[in-house]
């Protein structure tokens, strides 16, 4: 049995929480996953992972195991990128993990037209909100929304991200425009589920708590809701885009815009050596500039 081919099926086993999933992304049977673990902790003489019915945990030997095999895994796939990619040719697997709706309306055309560009590039991109853990779970990269960048992580700014408050031209018909963030107690509003509103006046932060007509924790949901004249919205720049452009959402209280953070390319520091992490942080840049 090939020892690497073990540890990439315990790493994907690790990394997944379950045999299942850690099949699906290996291509091969649950079985065969299940089997090739045994194989390894019978090799070993050691137990790696307590089993349930319900989930795998991970023992001590089994955690400092893992660690040690995610990192010589990636020495090796970074081994091979480097003769790969000193042709000029970028070639290899690149891990992202994106938040939901930035990698659905922004990030999957810039990703779509670097992949034209490399054909021999492959790609595995995770859509998830949750805040993962980008080393332990071997992302090469991760998109993230934040105004502090995570410590150890090398951060690349691909864009701004403030707050646009916005409603329909027939909302403002009906029930005018508010004219300071005081008055959206009078206005039927859109909020994420924490219903909290952030805004800057003479250069300090308001928070308001508001009550919504609509919660909702996908940005998309939200646009389509104050587009149909439901209430008042506030979303990053790329949620409301192409509605402002259109028309169909008119922008109000510009003069209290908060920004909260920008739109950061992160991986981490050991990646910096990876010409192919390296060229698609530089092309979301330079996407994101034009």
């Amino acid at each position: 049995m090939n020892q690497l081919e073990q540890m990439r099926i315990y790493v994907e086993v690790v990394k997944g929480g379950n045999f299942t999933i850690a099949a699906t992304r290996l291509g091969i049977s649950k079985q065969l996953v299940s089997r090739r673990v045994m194989e390894l902790e019978e090799r070993l003489g050691a137990r790696l992972l307590h089993r349930t019915t319900r989930k795998l945990s991970l023992t001590e030997l089994g955690r400092e195991f893992f660690t040690r095999c995610l990192a010589i895994l990636q020495e090796i796939d970074e081994a091979e990128q480097a003769i790969s990619n000193s042709t000029g040719k970028l070639r290899g697997l690149l891990r992202i993990s994106a938040p939901v709706s930035f990698a659905s309306m922004v990030l999957s055309p810039a990703l779509n037209h670097f992949m034209q560009l490399h054909p021999k590039l492959e790609v595995v991109l995770d859509v998830d909100n949750r805040m993962v853990d980008v080393i332990g779970e071997g992302y090469d990269m991760v998109i993230r929304i934040t105004k502090q960048p995570d410590d150890g992580l090398v951060a690349r700014k691909l864009m701004g991200s403030a707050l646009i408050y916005c409603c329909s031209p027939a909302y403002l018909a009906q029930y005018g425009a508010p004219q300071s963030p005081t008055q959206l107690g009078q206005h039927r509003c859109i909020t994420a589920r924490a219903g909290e509103w952030v805004f800057m006046d003479a250069g300090e932060q308001i928070k308001l708590q508001v009550h919504p007509v609509l919660r909702s924790n996908h940005g998309e949901v939200m646009c389509e809701a104050a587009v149909a004249g439901l209430g008042i919205v506030g979303l990053p720049e790329f949620y409301v885009k192409k509605a402002l452009e259109r028309g169909e959402l008119l922008p109000i209280l510009r003069e209290y815009t908060a920004d909260i953070g920008a739109v950061y390319a992160l991986y981490p520091q050991h990646r910096q050596a990876s010409l192919m992490v390296r060229s698609f942080a530089d092309f979301l840049q330079e996407w994101f500039k034009t």
